[in-house]
């Protein structure tokens, strides 16, 4: 069954996996008064559909040992769809997005490597998308309730990544 429209349930259901993304679907339809199997078809519907993702995120500045910037990216040719699809699809990107104002697409990087890693990401892997007049990056000091999912390219580096847990 296709999803075309989420409902209020289907919003409910998002608010409680929003609080507790391991909840069991029996205490989501216990909270919410619907069936066990009626969740189980919303939440597949809404999976499927590519409208809800449940995944582990983690606060980069609790787990201590990578680095966030956001970088804003003039373009030299309006070429947004294509840029922005092909600079989402690089290894330490974990979102980007055309914006209004001085910059044509922001985006957010997360380096394992600090400073070594965002410059890294600026002049080899940026710099290989082509059609770029200009870039300005901006490194997260601190930030509060930024959850992140970390790019691709950092989970497949999780295990050599030291990190450590710190307020």
């Amino acid at each position: 069954m296709a999803k075309d429209k989420i409902d209020t349930i289907d919003k409910d259901l998002i608010c409680q996996l929003i609080e507790d993304g391991r909840m069991p679907v029996g205490q989501i339809g216990e909270n919410l008064g619907i069936t066990t199997p009626t969740v189980r078809t919303r939440l597949k519907a809404l999976l499927g559909a590519g409208a809800l993702k449940v995944a582990g995120l983690v606060d980069a500045f609790k787990a201590r040992g990578l680095t966030t910037a956001l970088v804003g990216i003039r373009l030299d040719t309006y070429q947004l769809e294509e840029k922005l699809e092909e600079i989402a699809r690089l290894d330490q990107v974990h979102w980007a997005c055309v914006v209004t104002g001085q910059y044509d697409i922001i985006v957010e990087v997360i380096s394992a490597d600090g400073m070594v890693g965002l410059h890294r990401f600026l002049s080899e892997q940026l710099y290989k998308v082509g059609g770029i007049k200009s870039s300005e990056s901006f490194v997260v000091m601190k930030s509060t309730r930024k959850w992140l999912l970390l790019p691709e390219g950092i989970q497949r580096e999780l295990e050599s990544i030291p990190m450590t847990i710190g307020d």
